[in-house]
C-alpha cells in the first residue's frame, strides 16, 4: 500500500508560505484499472488546485488595489458581492471586495470593485475558445457532453449556454470586421507597379448550400466559397496556402469585406493576379467584383455542362418523329446534335455561336410544343430558356475552356465543392436534423471557417495578450 499526500505551497512577495492540503490518494497493487490517476481523481485534483490558486492571485489582486494611488491611503471598505467564474476546472464563486473612493482626487462614481473591473467577463477565455472550437465542429449538444466528460464541471454545461457564448463570440468577431465598400481596389498603375512581386497567383472558388431554416420558413442558402494561392495555377501540390469563408448572403451585410479580409490574409496585392470561379449568379457575381484591378471572373465549367447534361437526358424523351406524310421530320437526332454542336461552341468559348444555336433551337422545339402539346418538348422548351438566359447574362464570363484545358488551367471549381462539404454539410446537413435561424447559421459558419483555417487560437491571442504564449518551432495542430 502507498499513500501519497498532495500539497500546494504558495510563496508571496514577502517571502511567507502557506501551505494547502490538495488531495490524498492510496494505492496497493498494480491494476491496469487503478494503474496512475483515475479521471474522476485527476478532475478533483485539478479543481482543487483551481481553486487554491485562484484564492492566492485574488488576494494578492486585492491587496495591491486596497489603498489609493495618489496619496495611500487605504481605501474604506463598503461591502463585497460574490462574482461567479466559469473556468474550465469548474466554477468559482470570488468574494469581490467594494471600495470607496479616496478624497484626495475626483472621481466619477463614489465606490469601485477592482476584480469586477479586471473580469469583466464570467467565462474565461480558455473555455471560450474550447467551447467556440468544438461547437463549431460538432453539435451544441456533443460539445456540451465532451466538456463534461472531459473537464472537471462541478455543475452541468447546457447547449443553449454554449450557443450563446458562440454567438457572442461570433458577433465580437462581426464588429472587428472593418466597413462594407462599393471597391476595394486603391492606388493606380504607377503605385502597383512599384510593389513587390507576389508570392504567387489566386484562384478563388464560390458556390452555394442550402440548409433548414427554423419555424417552417423553409431552406436559405449559404454561399461558400475557397481561397488558394500557389505558385503556377495548374498546381495543386504546392499550394502555399489554402483558406476557406462562408456566409448566409440573405443576412450578411459585409459580404465584399469579408471575401477581402480573406484574400487579404493570405497576402493580397493589387498588383496580384486572381482568378475567381463561380456559378455565374448574380449575387455571387457582385461579390467578387471590383477586389482587385488583376482579378478575372470566369464561368465554372461544371455549371454549364450540368445544365447541358439535363437538357440531353429529357431531349431524349423528345419524339423520334414529329408531322405526317411529306412534312414528316426527323426531331430528336436533331434537337440531340444540335446539343452536341452548343456543347463545343461553349467548350471553345464561341459564346455568339452558341447563342445562335441556343435561338435556333429554342424556336424549333416552341413550335413543337405548341403544335404537339408534348409533355416531354415543353419541359425542354423550359430548360433551354433557362440556359438561353444563363449564357446570355454571363457571356463575358465564359473563356475558351478547351484552351484553358491544355494549358493546365483550372476551368472548373471542384475544389470548392468540397469546401461546400467541408464548411456547410458536414456541420448543418449532412444526417442531421437541425433547423437553424439565419443569424445563427451565419455566426457560427465564421467560427467554423476559423477554425479550419487554422486561425481560431491566433484570434484569441490577439483578444487576450496571455491567452497560450506561442511556443516558437512547435507544430500547429490541424483540425480533421
Amino acid at each position: 500500500m502507498i499513500s501519497f499526500h498532495l500539497q500546494v505551497i504558495a510563496i508571496g512577495d514577502d517571502g511567507q508560505s502557506h501551505t494547502h492540503e490538495i488531495a490524498s490518494l492510496e494505492r496497493a497493487e498494480v491494476q491496469p484499472e487503478t494503474l496512475g490517476l483515475t479521471l474522476a481523481e485527476s478532475k478533483a485534483i485539478l479543481r482543487e488546485l483551481q481553486r487554491v490558486v485562484v484564492e492566492q492571485q485574488v488576494a494578492e489582486f486585492v491587496e495591491a488595489h486596497r489603498r489609493c494611488c495618489a496619496c495611500g491611503q487605504p481605501h474604506r471598505s463598503k461591502g463585497s458581492h460574490d462574482l461567479p467564474m466559469r473556468t474550465v476546472f469548474g466554477k468559482i464563486t470570488i468574494s469581490s471586495p467594494r471600495f470607496l473612493h479616496c478624497d484626495c482626487q475626483p472621481h466619477y462614481a463614489k465606490s469601485f470593485s477592482p476584480l469586477a473591473q479586471a473580469l469583466p467577463e464570467r467565462t474565461t477565455p480558455e473555455l471560450l475558445f474550447l467551447e467556440t472550437k468544438w461547437s463549431a465542429l460538432m453539435s451544441y449538444g456533443l460539445t456540451a457532453d465532451l466538456l463534461q466528460e472531459v473537464l472537471p464541471m462541478d455543475s452541468p454545461l447546457h447547449a443553449s449556454t454554449i450557443r450563446e457564448h458562440v454567438l457572442n463570440v461570433a458577433q465580437r468577431l462581426e464588429n472587428d470586421l472593418g466597413e462594407e465598400q462599393w471597391s476595394f481596389v486603391e492606388g493606380c498603375q504607377r503605385d502597383w507597379n512599384k510593389l513587390p512581386a507576389p508570392d504567387g497567383p489566386l484562384t478563388v472558388g464560390i458556390d452555394g448550400g442550402y440548409i433548414r431554416g427554423r419555424n417552417k420558413q423553409g431552406h436559405f442558402e449559404v454561399m461558400a466559397g475557397k481561397s488558394l494561392r500557389a505558385f503556377r495555377r495548374e498546381a495543386e501540390e504546392d499550394e502555399l496556402s489554402s483558406k476557406c469563408f462562408a456566409f448566409v448572403q440573405t443576412y450578411d451585410e459585409k459580404p465584399k469585406r469579408r471575401l477581402f479580409e480573406v484574400l487579404r490574409s493570405q497576402g493580397l496585392q493589387m498588383n496580384q493576379q486572381i482568378e475567381f470561379l463561380s456559378d455565374g449568379g448574380e449575387d455571387v457575381r457582385n461579390v467578387q467584383l471590383y477586389l482587385n484591378p488583376e482579378a478575372e471572373h470566369l464561368l465554372d465549367w461544371f455549371h454549364i455542362t450540368m445544365r447541358l447534361t439535363v437538357l440531353n437526358q429529357i431531349g431524349k424523351g423528345l419524339p423520334e418523329k414529329i408531322g405526317e406524310g411529306d412534312d414528316e421530320y426527323e426531331l430528336r437526332p436533331g434537337v440531340l446534335k444540335d446539343l452536341e454542336s452548343l456543347k463545343w461552341y461553349l467548350w471553345h468559348g464561341n459564346v455568339f455561336q452558341a447563342l445562335k444555336k441556343l435561338e435556333g433551337l429554342e424556336m424549333d422545339v416552341e413550335a413543337v410544343a405548341f403544335e404537339t402539346k408534348d409533355e416531354a418538348a415543353r419541359k425542354f422548351l423550359k430548360y433551354i430558356e433557362e440556359l438561353h438566359t444563363y449564357v446570355s447574362r454571363n457571356q463575358t464570363f465564359i473563356p475558351n475552356y478547351g484552351e484553358r484545358y491544355r494549358n493546365g488551367e483550372r476551368i472548373a471549381s471542384g475544389f470548392v465543392e468540397s469546401a461546400v462539404n467541408q464548411v456547410v454539410s458536414k456541420r448543418m446537413v449532412k444526417h442531421q436534423q437541425m433547423q437553424w435561424t439565419q443569424r445563427g447559421a451565419h455566426m457560427l459558419l465564421q467560427i467554423r471557417t476559423r477554425v479550419l483555417n487554422e486561425e481560431w487560437e491566433d484570434i484569441f491571442r490577439r483578444w487576450y495578450s496571455g491567452f497560450r504564449p506561442q511556443i516558437q518551432g512547435s507544430p500547429v495542430n490541424k483540425v480533421a
